[in-house]
C-alpha cells in the first residue's frame, strides 16, 4: 500500500492528462535565467521546442511568450 501512495499525484496526473506540476512557471524561469547569465545569446536564431502537450496551459509556452 505504501507503494501506491507515494506514486498516488503521478497515477492521478496520468489519468486526469494534468502533468503540468512539474513544470511549474518558477522552475521555468530559474533554470532559463541561469542559461541567460552564463551566456545571453544562448536562445539567439535558436528553434525552442515547448514540451507540452496544451499551449495555452503550458508554463513553458506563457514563459517563452512572456520573455521572448
Amino acid at each position: 500500500m505504501a507503494e501506491k501512495t507515494k506514486n498516488s499525484n503521478l497515477s492521478k496526473a496520468k489519468t486526469t492528462k494534468n502533468d503540468e506540476f512539474y513544470t511549474q512557471y518558477h522552475d521555468i524561469e530559474k533554470e532559463i535565467m541561469a542559461y541567460l547569465e552564463f551566456n545571453q545569446n544562448v536562445f539567439r536564431r535558436k528553434t525552442i521546442l515547448l514540451p507540452c502537450d496544451d499551449p495555452e496551459w503550458s508554463n513553458f509556452t506563457k514563459f517563452f511568450c512572456a520573455k521572448f
